[in-house]
């Protein structure tokens, strides 16, 4: 048997006991906006890395498959997170909930442009297609070590902490592309 927590929690102020709000609408914006890019982060690396294993893929080809995956991701969110919404609240989201469920997944967007312009640069000679969408995909799984390294710095535990914990992110996100290629998506 628990004991009951002795100090209630406070509730996020766009949300009341009667009308809970979703997790990004319940105020921790900066995590579900980290949740979302990391999330991205990983579906487009599956995907640079697939286009690069294609054997006939052009810049057109390579950069429209990355937008719309990138704005195919957002707009599910969008209404994932509004379906969830409704079901928890039983009503619409207001237009400040709407705003902010707009800058929660706006990473999901801005993951395409580091794959889009390493395209860009192939498409301008700079690089071979194929090595310019091998590098995006490195790049990706880079940024997961690197966003692992920073959550091990933050909780405070030293450098073997936040190495450790870069090299289970990256892994974890590698093991993830792994899945996705073998599902063949």
């Amino acid at each position: 048997m628990t004991t009951p927590d002795p100090k209630p929690r406070p509730v996020a102020p766009q949300q009341n006991a009667a009308t809970p709000a979703t997790a990004a609408r319940a105020g921790d914006t900066a995590a579900a906006r980290l949740k979302e890019r990391i999330y991205a982060t990983i579906t487009l690396a599956a995907v640079v890395v697939t286009l690069a294993e294609a054997e006939e893929s052009d810049h057109t080809e390579a950069a429209l498959t990355v937008a719309v995956t990138a704005l195919g991701v957002w707009l599910a969110t969008l209404v994932a997170d509004e379906q969830a919404h409704r079901a928890v609240t039983g009503r619409g989201a207001s237009r400040a909930e709407i705003r902010t469920g707009l800058h929660v997944s706006s990473p999901l967007l801005l993951s395409a442009v580091g794959p889009l312009a390493l395209i860009g640069m192939s498409a301008l000679g700079a690089m071979d297609l194929g090595t310019a969408l091998l590098t995006s995909a490195g790049v990706e799984v880079a940024s997961m070590f690197l966003w692992g390294w920073r959550t091990g710095l933050r909780m405070g535990n030293g450098p073997l902490s936040a190495l450790t914990s870069g090299l289970l992110d990256t892994a974890i996100g590698v093991g993830v592309v792994g899945v996705k290629l073998l599902a063949g998506h």
